[in-house]
């Protein structure tokens, strides 16, 4: 089905995200289910959509099942209530603050009064619905400041799929916090829709309770989804070589730590916080098994992971700096890539007076850029040139 799931145990994975958390690192988290799968098997946008999270979690049981199958025998499901519930009682110990964003006002309240007797010492940053309609450009960036002046390092997202997906991977590095969409949880937590038994959750047979509550609203989607999804999963497990499969893994694994002098642009992206691990075996796989003659930045700009400006300067400019005579601040490098515009450096230039903090922390706190970008960026440049009062004061 071409998708790619985390293959970790439920709590491995738990630890993970408290981790990112914890350093409020910009990651981004799909709750996958059968649904999910499909969509991304139909629609390349939304499957580059999955292939830029940083990790898919199996929520329903058929996925768990084919990764049993496929030799992962202790893997376990990874669902979206139970991601919600365990972060919560996770967050207080750790010092990570929870912010809520999408369904509506009373869902939220709901979800509150439970929070608070469930989970007394949970720091909430925030709870806000959205409007059922595109933010305007303005109410976006309004609502990213809020998001990283609350302090938050895990976001819970409720938009419905594949709603939140988008909306997670146009904000990917934006938000310095992790962002999980979780779907039809909210609901659910605040008492407004039943939560399965579990021998019903373990069964596989969730699909089934939830169609009893909604026939309506599910037919359509079961109908058009679990079919297609059958044979397709049949159709891989009858034609998999497990033996094959973890040649070519191990083969994969080789190729991407030996990647040192060849086109390294693949590594910088991925130390920039530009690009996924994952997102970097998928176009070494296409090179691999379709495209041997085609470059590394051409297949990326295809899939639209990043910008071809980006692309061109982590290739060509960064790499050359030690031979460049001129002394730039951080914000001319950081447009160069196409990952700064003019009003943002503006608006950032006008904090630096305020504030006196340096360039790359107002665009770190903004939102705007990925603290591994600018120090990246300013590695290069410290290596090539002495600082200077310019570079001090960007």
């Amino acid at each position: 089905m071409n998708s790619w799931i985390t293959a970790l145990r439920f709590n491995e994975q738990m630890d993970t995200l408290i981790r990112w958390a914890k350093t409020r690192q910009s990651r981004m988290v799909c709750v996958a289910n059968v649904h999910m799968l499909m969509e991304a098997y139909w629609n390349p946008e939304f499957s580059r959509v999955l292939e830029s999270a940083d990790l898919v979690t199996p929520d329903g049981m058929p996925l768990v099942w084919m990764m049993r199958q496929q030799g992962l025998r202790q893997q376990d499901r990874v669902a979206g209530m139970e991601i919600l519930l365990r972060l919560c009682d996770l967050a207080p110990r750790k010092k990570v603050s929870v912010f809520f964003l999408g369904s509506d006002e009373q869902t939220l309240a709901a979800m509150r009064q439970r929070l608070e007797q469930e989970f007394p010492d949970l720091d909430i940053a925030a709870m806000e619905p959205l409007p059922f309609r595109p933010l305007t450009p303005s109410e976006d960036r309004a609502l990213i400041e809020r998001i990283n002046r609350s302090g938050a390092g895990l976001v819970f997202l409720s938009l419905g799929c594949p709603k939140q997906e988008l909306w997670m991977a146009q904000h990917q590095g934006q938000i310095n916090a992790v962002t999980i969409g979780l779907g039809g949880v909210f609901p659910v937590y605040a008492g407004q829709k039943k939560w399965a038994p579990r021998w019903v959750r373990e069964n596989g047979l969730e699909w089934l309770y939830r169609f009893v509550q909604e026939p309506t609203r599910l037919w359509g989607r079961y109908s058009k989804t679990i079919p297609p999804f059958v044979w397709l999963a049949l159709k891989q497990l009858l034609t998999d070589n497990p033996v094959k499969n973890a040649r070519y893994a191990r083969e994969l694994t080789r190729a991407i730590q030996n990647r040192k002098g060849d086109r390294p642009i693949g590594q910088l992206l991925v130390e920039a916080g530009l690009l996924s691990p994952r997102q970097v075996e998928r176009i070494l796989q296409e090179q691999r098994e379709r495209n041997r003659d085609r470059r590394f930045g051409e297949l990326l700009s295809e899939y639209g992971w990043v910008k071809p400006q980006t692309i061109d300067f982590f290739a060509e400019q960064l790499p050359q700096l030690k031979n460049q005579p001129e002394k730039y601040p951080i914000g001319y490098y950081l447009k160069s890539a196409a990952l700064l515009d003019d009003d943002q450096i503006e608006a950032i230039v006008k904090h630096q007076k305020k504030t006196g903090l340096r360039f790359g922390e107002l665009a770190v706190v903004k939102g705007w850029i990925k603290q591994e970008t600018v120090d990246l960026v300013l590695e290069h440049i410290e290596n090539s040139q002495n600082s200077s009062p310019t570079l001090s004061m960007a």
